[in-house]
């Protein structure tokens, strides 16, 4: 059950995109000056040191945010991925990229004063490495080493009516993808106005296969969906050939935003001409 070490794998293409997404939904949340919630159902270990330990065993965040930092200092660089860089670079001094912030990083370091920001963790290991890493915050940021499906239950609505939830489990188990579609009935139901973005995997499991679809289904009209392929499904059918974030009530700038910057993802992170994306979108 605890197998699953997002430090094998961060930065990579998935994290591209997944953060992305997460950056823009924050940055929109910002313009007004009402205070709001984020809650990371599965918030991993904070950030992860790309120099050292599970990321240089796997590498895979040389076919993502490497190339995107490469080309930082671009000036037709699109906006969404200019802003995820700046994002990044919080984490980094100079032109080296040895830190790479995960979803609890970036949230904490984009909320102002009177926001907050809810972590759940269940791991044994991932969840140490939180704590240790949000040690030194004493307001805004609360932890909570549970299951974040179950958790949320609990903390829906939250007290300003205004929030994020982010939903990203490992998808380590069958399981999870039920546990998605189920949390996120019963997430609109008690806060039927928040957004919701959920990533998930594309691998060569049906489940996965479905779940867009199935999710377009508890949010018709209000949802927007976007994925990135970077590669040919393997011929034994394992490993990630893609990813995909599913939000449901989006701000209505997220499409446009996002048609610009997945044709570059796609030519510049795409490993061979099976790269290709989805983005569409129901907002009435």
């Amino acid at each position: 059950m605890f197998s699953y070490r997002h430090g094998f794998h961060a930065g990579n293409h998935a994290d591209v995109l997944k953060h992305t997404v997460l950056v823009q939904l924050l940055e929109h949340l910002l313009q007004k000056d009402k205070a709001f919630w984020v809650i990371d159902t599965h918030a991993g270990g904070g950030v992860y040191d790309l120099l050292s330990g599970y990321a240089t065993k796997s590498g895979e965040a040389q076919g993502g945010i490497h190339k995107l930092w490469a080309h930082r200092k671009d000036r037709d660089l699109p906006a969404a991925l200019k802003d995820l860089i700046e994002q990044v670079e919080v984490c980094n001094t100079g032109d080296q990229l040895r830190w790479y912030p995960g979803s609890p990083q970036i949230e904490a370091q984009m909320l102002r004063p009177g926001d907050h920001l809810r972590l759940y963790e269940l791991h044994p290991t991932e969840s140490r490495a939180l704590l240790t890493h949000f040690a030194d915050v004493k307001r805004g940021v609360s932890i909570q080493i549970a299951d974040g499906f179950a958790g949320l239950k609990g903390c829906l609505p939250p007290p300003p009516k205004r929030g994020l939830v982010h939903i990203d489990p490992p998808y380590e188990l069958k399981e999870d993808y039920r546990r998605v579609l189920n949390t996120l009935k019963e997430s609109l139901a008690r806060f039927p106005t928040g957004t919701y973005a959920i990533w998930y995997p594309q691998v060569a499991r049906r489940e996965a296969d479905l779940l867009p679809e199935q999710l377009k289904k508890l949010a018709p009209g209000k949802w927007l969906h976007v994925s990135l392929r970077v590669r040919a499904t393997a011929r034994d059918g394992l490993g990630l050939h893609g990813s995909g974030m599913f939000v449901v009530n989006p701000p209505w700038t997220l499409y446009d935003t996002l048609a610009e910057a997945l044709p570059w993802l796609v030519e510049n992170i795409g490993i061979d001409d099976h790269a290709a994306y989805v983005l569409e979108a129901d907002i009435q």
